[in-house]
């Protein structure tokens, strides 16, 4: 590794390294790309495609989302952006769970659906998508719904878990098992003008509060519809907690829970022991 981090170093223009250098890098050592970019962040080294991230986050901050691990359970509406941010972000390693595949009425909303992917798989549209924004990126396509079963084989070593599902007892589970195993779960909902967002650190309850009393209802997003902006936002919200969760611990959303009305611009928060929102309902 020596040798590659030479190589680095004397082809930087002071501390950048453009995507051709990279490339040759692979070539030469005969390496992934993701070594390449490892080995770069490591020697103080920062990929060309992060340059704009830096007044945000420092090498060392891109580091650890390059050595992070975020499940993202729904590759759908939500999901699709999620993937999309996340390994723009620069995270490591995405694990993409979702057993469907898209259909024509996806086109509205989802990120990942083209012409060309419907009646693809999800998670195969999210690798491939992956491998055109960012090869340091391991994107993990998992073609399965998630249960209480195959879990703990799936989640293992998942750093922060990001829920973007479309079914409330799908939903319960997820944070169930998360609480059970203190895994930071990031959680997302949507439906119409309106969205929300709350974060279940280990130890907490939150998303479960939440939900409680509604595992029997469907969600009203088939009422309300989702135009296109509603995941979108929302994603964001989401990949800007898990960045802070990775990079600092950071735990400002610890308790809290955002309702986000986009019709009348508008944001209430509300603490976790609350009655479940309408939304959900």
């Amino acid at each position: 590794m020596k040798a590659l981090r030479d190589f680095l170093k004397t082809r930087a223009a002071n501390d950048l390294l453009p995507q051709d250098i990279l490339n040759e890098a692979a070539a030469r050592f005969g390496l992934e790309h993701r070594l390449i970019e490892r080995a770069a962040l490591e020697s103080g080294l920062l990929p060309v495609r992060y340059q704009r991230n830096r007044n945000t986050l420092s090498v060392e901050q891109q580091l650890s989302l390059f050595q992070s691990r975020v499940a993202v359970v729904g590759c759908g509406g939500l999901g699709g952006y999620l993937i999309e941010e996340l390994a723009r972000l620069g995270i490591g390693t995405i694990v993409a769970i979702d057993p469907d595949r898209f259909e024509e009425h996806n086109l509205n909303r989802q990120l990942l659906c083209t012409l060309e992917t419907i009646g693809s798989p999800k998670v195969a549209a999210a690798a491939d998508r992956v491998r055109k924004i960012n090869p340091a990126v391991t994107l993990m396509p998992v073609r399965q719904a998630l249960d209480s079963g195959n879990a703990p084989m799936i989640l293992r070593g998942c750093d922060v878990v990001a829920d973007a599902l479309d079914s409330i007892s799908a939903r319960i589970h997820l944070a169930g098992y998360c609480r059970e195993q203190a895994m930071p779960l990031v959680h997302g909902a949507i439906a119409g003008w309106y969205g929300q967002l709350a974060v279940q650190f280990p130890g907490e309850d939150t998303v479960i509060r939440l939900l409680d009393g509604c595992k029997d209802k469907a969600g009203i997003e088939k009422e309300f519809g989702n135009p296109p902006f509603a995941p979108a936002f929302v994603a964001s919200l989401q990949t800007a907690e898990i960045c802070k969760i990775i990079t600092s611990g950071d735990r400002a959303m610890s308790g809290r829970i955002i309702f986000i009305d986009l019709r009348d611009m508008r944001f209430e928060e509300i603490k976790s022991a609350c009655p479940p929102d309408p939304l959900l309902q």
